[in-house]
């Protein structure tokens, strides 16, 4: 049933913000649209359709992809390049007036807006990313909306993909079709004629290959062609409601129409071959997603992933430390040396302050470059897809929803995204709940931190142990949404996953390097910022002294206002195992961002003097002495509870400003409070059980 315009559920998304128009989007300030004036195309159609993977193609931009629903949550926008003559243009310089080309003719620059929304089957919101596609394409003024509207198409599921074009053409608006899957429709017998499918249909349909950058000439061409021709005629519809019907009795009929013209179109435009074969991915599916074998496959495929990234990149992160701790510091305090500065508060600050913190950071590039780059070939080949479905299962045993899992996946990448995820989700009460239970997610961030520690206490175990935390980050994915569900949500109904599974492809080389260098540069951006302004302000509070006697920037971190605050804090760990100032200190900074828990550790001990000449050097080496005279030589259990208070309380700031913008302020703060109770009862519990045994 379709959701009339007057309806209450639409109603009920739209009052919360004013009609978003798309030349609106186009024209937000941010410069990365075209230039005021230009035609703007929407891109639209079903979720991992492949639009993201198409709007890169087209625009050359980095937008985010992954082999799953819910990537594409906000409108992005980018300058599709062209001339006037229908082509896309390669030029050099794409702001001159004309191009001569090397054929000798001269060719006029023409610039678009491409803008990409969130998927949607269809103009029937559900969820409030499905309703700002809606306001885009329709709800706004008619000069205000996209002048033409690209809709990406799935070839093997021709009929579910063209529903939203029906209702499309039952408006004045100008659309194209683009065609991908076709290889995978062939595979399954299905041969579609594009030219009789478009006159049954009413507009263009362009048959292209995102990933390959095929058939973007004609696509540019039908484009420009719609924008120098009339707006077409609305669809006329073979079977009109009746006016004396009620509203969900005219839905109904309205839906038989479009289905019988979907079928007409189908009929239409495709012919069966009688040559459909069992493809390679249906062969490879009877395994990775059974029931019992599934979990087992996805367990071992994440376990060789860790374990590669932690082998290979140790030996890296090796070399990285010791080109801060070496030729770096010791050119910083010659250089500041020149100038007077040496052995100052200035030399502190630089030294011990940002080339320690930020330098500390840095050695973990090659770790996250190499986790970016093997998830990215898993998501490329299609097999991230095939997780979900796997995982899903495991979740609705326990009454998640089903879509829900969709976010929650993206939140071992970030959990920033993964709120912003939440917006697929049609139920208020759901969304809440998956946005509390994504904290729980272990993100790349506290993966850092996870390496450091495991390969300081557990050598060449180091990546099991780190599969072992995203094990643990699943159980309390897992547990935490039981109890919510028993307790605070428990009228709340279960919703199936509804995931179409892309056929499994060869990854290119160039999608997994530009996807594996966005992320890289995306976190190494992030984390830079962050960790700069805290590296400053921690080294400010250790510069602080406050005992007499001693001069800023000369005091023993211990007497300095970090080490006091610190110290007040750290009873509180003593139940598990780890009641050190050093160890509090960089949890509480760890608030800000989970990067900063190193950079903390990593000022810390380099500022603090040594007590004794012998004692030994390195920041592992630092570490586990403090956690073997905390534990009281209970040193295992101890580092395990503090893996698992990392793993379970506040992700970072960011999170919790993409919570309050998602769920509002008063969950937020529940989910605060929530998240400590849980971090520090289940690391007391880890400790007390593991000093019984160890």
């Amino acid at each position: 049933m379709s959701i009339d315009e007057s309806s209450p559920a639409l109603l009920q998304i739209s009052r919360r913000r004013s009609i978003v128009t798309a030349k609106q989007c186009c024209d937000d300030g941010t410069g990365t649209g075209a230039a005021a004036g230009s035609p703007v195309i929407a891109l639209v159609g079903a979720p991992n359709c492949g639009k993201s993977t198409m709007f890169n193609a087209l625009t050359g931009s980095r937008v985010t992809m992954g082999n799953w629903p819910g990537t594409t949550v906000s409108v992005s926008r980018g300058v599709w390049h062209t001339t006037r003559e229908g082509v896309p243009c390669s030029c050099v310089e794409c702001d001159s007036i004309d191009h001569t080309h090397v054929d000798g003719t001269t060719k006029a620059p023409f610039d678009m807006t491409l803008i990409d929304l969130p998927g949607a089957y269809s103009l029937d919101p559900v969820s409030p990313d499905e309703a700002l596609t809606r306001e885009l394409l329709v709800d706004g003024p008619a000069d205000e909306r996209p002048d033409v509207t690209i809709v990406l198409c799935d070839a093997a599921h021709l009929a579910r993909s063209l529903y939203i074009v029906t209702q499309l053409r039952e408006r004045a608006m100008k659309v194209v079709v683009a065609l991908s899957m076709l290889d995978v429709a062939a595979n399954r017998g299905i041969e579609i004629d594009t030219f009789a499918l478009s006159e049954q249909i009413g507009c263009p349909v362009i048959a292209l290959d995102p990933r390959r950058r095929r058939g973007a000439d004609n696509l540019v061409r039908a484009v420009h062609a719609e924008l120098d021709g009339p707006v077409p005629a609305p669809r006329t519809l073979l079977e009109v409601p009746d006016p004396s019907l009620d509203i969900l009795d005219a839905d109904l009929v309205r839906e038989d129409e479009r289905f019988a013209f979907l079928d007409a179109a189908v009929a239409a435009g495709t012919r069966n071959t009688g040559q459909a074969r069992v493809s390679m991915s249906d062969k490879v599916d009877r395994w990775v997603t059974a029931p019992w074998i599934g979990p087992l496959i996805f367990m071992a495929v994440m376990w060789v992933v860790f374990q590669t990234t932690t082998t290979i990149a140790a030996p890296l992160q090796d070399a990285l430390d010791g080109f801060f701790s070496g030729p770096v510091s010791d050119g910083a305090h010659w250089l500041l040396g020149l100038v007077g500065l040496g052995d100052t508060w200035v030399d502190g600050l630089i030294v011990d302050g940002l080339v320690a913190g930020v330098g500390m950071l840095l050695t973990f590039a090659p770790l996250m470059a190499l986790m970016f780059l093997l998830l990215a070939l898993l998501e490329d080949s299609g097999y991230m897809a095939r997780a979900a479905v796997v995982t899903d299962r495991m979740m609705r045993r326990i009454g998640l929803p089903g879509r829900a899992f969709m976010p929650l996946v993206v939140g071992f990448g970030c959990n920033v995204p993964a709120i912003s995820a939440t917006r697929t989700l049609p139920q208020v009460r759901q969304r809440i709940l998956t946005a509390l239970l994504i904290p729980f997610t272990s993100c790349t961030a506290r993966l850092t931190v996870y390496v450091l520690v495991a390969t300081t206490f557990f050598g060449r175990w180091a990546g099991t142990v780190v599969f072992a935390m995203y094990l643990l980050s699943i159980v309390f994915v897992i547990g935490v949404g039981l109890l919510l569900r028993k307790t605070l949500w428990r009228t709340m109904g279960a919703e199936p996953l509804v995931l179409d599974l892309p056929p499994y492809q060869r990854p290119t080389a160039r999608l997994t390097a530009s996807v594996t260098w966005v992320r890289l540069k995306g976190f190494l951006r992030t984390a830079s910022g962050i960790i700069v302004a805290t590296v400053c302000a921690v080294w400010l509070l250790q510069a602080i002294p406050m005992t007499g006697g001693e001069k800023f920037g000369e005091v023993p971190v211990g007497d300095s206002a970090y080490g006091v605050a610190a110290k007040a804090v750290t009873p509180v760990f003593a139940p598990a195992g780890f009641d050190t100032w050093q160890t509090t200190s960089a949890l509480v900074v760890g608030f800000v961002a989970k990067e900063a828990v190193i950079s903390s550790w990593a000022q810390t001990y380099a500022t603090d003097e040594p007590t004794d000449e012998h004692a030994p050097g390195g920041l592992g080496a630092e570490i586990k002495q403090a956690f073997e005279q905390s534990s009281d030589g209970h040193t295992l259990p101890a580092v395990a509870a503090f893996l698992v208070f990392l793993l379970a309380y506040t992700p970072c700031v960011a999170t919790l400003a993409a919570q309050k913008r998602e769920i509002g302020l008063r969950w937020t703060v529940f989910g605060i409070c929530m998240q400590l109770v849980t971090a520090w009862v289940s690391a007391v519990a880890v400790f007390q059980i593991g000093r019984l045994f160890w």
